[in-house]
């Protein structure tokens, strides 16, 4: 299992690069990132919030019934008009979650664990939540990022003490 990094982490803030090696270290890399979620009973992980700035996520919307999508290199290549906002929550954010508005819909190409590329075409529910969330990862964004300055404002004491402690309670 890896450390989940922490709000306040440089590493969290990181554009991640893209991966171009395939190989058996890679992998290992996902497999662990895998069962780190599953352990930790997340949605979904990006690679940064393990510690490493790649461009990988794996993303599990049936609380572990079903292997975990992976994704490396995943761009979200169209996005629907219509929006939705729901409560989000974040492995690397722990104790804190807000209402979110994000996109209904979005397509994404990315490749999997050989290389191999894949297209997934209007995800919808849970699955097109997680793969915005995600990939914000990728791009050094978090969740909190969406929120209004009074949302943020609000949960300053909470973040602080995250940055501090590790732990939005302690």
């Amino acid at each position: 299992m890896q450390e989940i990094r922490i709000y306040g982490d440089p590493v969290l803030r990181k554009s991640a690069q893209e991966v171009e090696t395939f190989d058996e270290r890679l992998n290992r890399f996902i497999d662990e990132m895998a069962e780190t979620m599953l352990v930790k009973d997340g949605v979904g992980l990006a690679a940064n919030q393990v510690g490493e700035a790649i461009r990988i996520v794996v993303i599990d919307t049936t609380a572990g019934e079903e292997p975990p999508i992976i994704f490396v290199n995943p761009h979200i290549t169209a996005a629907s008009d219509e929006m939705a906002e729901a409560e989000e929550g974040c492995l690397s954010l722990p104790g804190i979650t807000l209402p979110v508005k994000r996109h209904l819909r979005v397509s994404v190409s990315a490749q999997d664990r050989r290389g191999r590329e894949f297209t997934i075409e209007q995800a919808a529910g849970l699955l097109a939540r997680a793969l915005q969330h995600e990939i914000d990862h990728l791009n050094g964004v978090l969740f909190i990022d969406h929120v209004s300055p009074l949302q943020r404002t609000m949960i300053r004491g909470k973040l602080k003490k995250l940055a501090k402690t590790g732990s939005a309670d302690g």
